[in-house]
């Protein structure tokens, strides 16, 4: 089913400025704090106190990736306010949507966060910060050419001063002007800073609330029981026992899928809805098993029907005559997202209103399923974002959303609270796709690369959870980092004969957006591939990629391969690299692992990345690191498997996370070359897994080519 739907164009009004990112400049609307103190607005995005306080609005979601801090920081540049006075406001979807979507794209998900809204955020400030200019002028009874900003203080070079609490109101009467210019980037003085995060008091001191943390007067908790088959439904259940425990309220079926106990506290619900007696009607999903899928998956390696996603020059007649050709086959299996913090979502719904309260990654999409689930038209519907345990692309879907409020339609007026289980966190995830790749290469005389057909088989996530944007059929995130979606091309490597395709195999589980998508297996299918192709030219991994390179990639692979000395390891100590142009932008990593009696140590990764302009350098480096944990747990542990349809893996038990004691020095090189916004957040992690899977070889002499790293006996043969 798909869980992500959208909002209907009329519904939401959007005209051609917001399309391309304008703003309602002037036009006032109540908001949150800022306006509770009937503070005036400057603009949509700038709020500025008496006391010099700045109120800057962020519509994008932050789940510790640290986008409130980068873009208050564009904001700010802008605007030219004192850094020490900034803090930041949430606008509500509904709000948005009676703003003609003044601020934008609310969705947190694609590292995109930055990169999407970089252009009309600055825009924002910028505005904002002419508006009070020309309020000081008008003041002044002077040019407003004449008047300059420093740190929020105006000046005047007949000395005259103020600041920009004490001419805000009357700036919130200019009309806004048009098309202002931005700063030149030689010019900035915060993007570019490492500036500390601006929420990391509030979470050290327990202000900052969760969606689990919320509470409202008279709130009831809702455990849930959905089919443990994804497809199946409740064909019936016996609620007497459960309806007799204490606490208990109510036993409700939600959808066609799930049955819920409401009660006074969760863990009232959560032992009455383990009291209920369920009959599942699991469909044909009941009968599929992980090896069902898995051959599924392998017939489509030698399909003859399949989506093409790069092609040029003509692969398969160059490996048809070629004197020297690799293969290989390399499989990636379906993963959790598994955000320590459970979905939630707490709903009130009325015969005229429906509210949510949670985290979410796109609190628009999340409207649209509030309206749709609820029966309320948008002016009566909202969704109260709350901070995030945990996103990973698991919180853009809305599946606990609609759950929340179906279960608040049968307790008209009360809030319930609905929190999944572990369990149920674990089982009903929108999964990692899985898929197998066949990789076929040939060499020329000269031992360079002249052909090369990589053929994807699996699980396609657009069919999964919006298969109205699929192109004639094919899914393009499935070609995620093999495209040339930049003016570099194909993942970087210069093959004049080249076919990349994808036989599309969907199972009955659900596939859906995981922290890095599809960059994670294919980085690893083209780098450690390219390190097989690389051993039977006779030429070192890093000199192999050296002699096919385009110019942005080498770049970054360079800056990794010189901060990690490569080639002049210690002894016991081997090395793998990797790399990749994702999510607009340029990564690449060098790991220094061991292995002794078949036992993994990953010493150090250094992680080179261009991201064209670096925001919050300090935070970039958190991001690589927060990401190498991801990408790491993922190889060594990620594994769904199914058994009688069904998910077999409950809890951290059986779905075990990397350990701090694992975790290997992380050291991350910036390269920004500027003149383009790339992706901080998800792009290092494809090359975490390829880097030290090529360092295992080198340890080893063993190609691990099926994943998790668990499964295999690393001592040597």
């Amino acid at each position: 089913m798909n869980h992500m739907p959208r909002i209907n164009r009329r519904a939401f009004v959007v005209g051609s400025a917001a399309a391309t990112g304008g703003f309602a400049l002037g036009f006032h609307a109540p908001m949150g704090a800022a306006a509770q103190d009937k503070t005036p607005e400057i603009n949509a995005w700038v709020v500025v106190k008496p006391d010099d306080t700045i109120v800057l609005r962020i519509p994008r979601a932050e789940m510790g990736q640290g986008t409130l801090t980068g873009l208050a920081q564009m904001i700010a540049e802008e605007l030219e306010c004192d850094w020490s006075k900034v803090t930041t406001e949430i606008p509500s979807p509904a709000e948005n949507v009676a703003r003609k979507r003044v601020w934008g794209n609310f969705n947190a998900t694609g590292s995109r966060g930055i990169r999407e809204s970089e252009n009309y955020v600055r825009k924002g400030g910028a505005t904002a910060r002419q508006m009070l200019l020309q309020a000081a002028a008008n003041e002044w009874k002077v040019p407003v050419g004449e008047v300059t900003v420093a740190n929020g203080v105006i000046s005047h070079k007949s000395g005259k001063k103020t600041t920009y609490g004490k001419v805000a109101a009357a700036a919130a009467k200019i009309e806004p002007p048009k098309d202002v210019p931005l700063k030149d980037p030689k010019n900035w003085r915060l993007i570019g800073k490492p500036m500390k995060r601006l929420d990391t008091v509030d979470k050290l001191t327990g202000k900052y609330q969760y969606g689990i943390d919320f509470r409202m007067p008279g709130m009831l908790y809702a455990a849930i029981r959905d089919c443990p088959v994804n497809g199946g439904k409740v064909a019936s259940y016996d609620a007497a026992r459960a309806e007799q425990m204490p606490g208990v309220k109510k036993i409700v079926q939600v959808g066609a899928t799930g049955v819920a106990a409401v009660a006074d506290s969760w863990w009232q619900a959560r032992n009455a809805i383990a009291a209920v007696s369920i009959v599942w009607d699991e469909g044909a999903g009941g009968k599929v098993s992980s090896a069902d899928i898995s051959a599924m998956m392998a017939e489509g390696l030698t399909a003859e029907q399949a989506f093409v996603g790069n092609k040029a020059g003509d692969a398969k007649a160059t490996l048809a005559s070629a004197t020297k050709k690799v293969e290989a086959t390399y499989s990636y299996p379906y993963q959790n997202h598994a955000p320590l913090e459970p979905m939630n979502a707490t709903a009130v719904w009325t015969n005229d209103r429906c509210d949510v309260y949670c985290g979410t990654q796109n609190s628009e999409a999340a409207l649209a399923s509030v309206i749709a689930a609820s029966g309320h038209p948008v002016t009566k519907c909202d969704v109260h974002r709350t901070g995030l345990g945990g996103g990973f692309g698991r919180r853009a879907r809305n599946d606990y959303i609609i759950q929340a409020v179906q279960i608040a339609k049968q307790m008209p007026g009360t809030p319930v609270k609905l929190v999944w289980s572990r369990e149920e966190d674990m089982t009903h995830c929108a999964f990692h796709p899985a898929t197998h790749c066949k990789l076929s290469a040939s060499l020329d005389d000269k031992g360079n690369l002249s052909g090369m057909h990589m053929r994807i088989s699996g699980h396609s996530i657009i069919a999964s959870l919006m298969p109205d944007r699929l192109e004639n059929g094919m899914d393009p995130a499935v070609f995620q980092g093999l495209t040339a979606d930049s003016p570099e091309g194909m993942f970087g490597y210069n093959v004049p004969n080249l076919l990349v395709d994808h036989a599309m195999r969907n199972s009955h589980l659900t596939a859906g957006f995981w922290r890095g998508v599809n960059a994670n297996h294919n980085a690893i299918y083209v780098e450690c591939f390219i390190d097989e192709v690389a051993k039977a030219a006779g030429v070192d991994p890093l000199e192999f990629r050296r002699r096919h390179l385009r110019p942005k990639h080498l770049a970054v692979m360079n800056a990794a391969a010189a901060k990690a000395n490569y080639g002049k390891a210690p002894k016991g100590i081997y090395q793998g690299v990797a790399q990749i142009h994702t999510f607009g932008s340029y990564v690449a990593a060098v790991a220094d692992v061991s292995v002794t009696d078949g036992r993994l140590k990953v010493h150090r990764i250094v992680a080179a990345t261009d991201p064209g302009y670096a925001v919050n350098p300090a935070q970039i480096e958190r991001q690589v690191m927060g990401s190498f944990v991801y990408g790491l747990t993922a190889m060594l542990y990620g594994e769904i498997t199914v058994k009688n349809g069904a998910v077999e893996q409950t809890n951290f038990d059986t779905y075990p996370m990397m350990r701090m004691d694992e975790m290997p020095k992380i050291e991350v090189v910036i390269v920004p070359s500027g003149g383009f916004w790339g992706g901080v957040g998800e792009p290092t992690i494809a090359v975490a897994a390829p880097a030290v899977l090529n360092a295992i070889y080198a340890a080893t002499g063993k190609r691990v080519r099926n994943f998790p790293l668990m499964n295999t006996d690393l001592r040597k043969a």
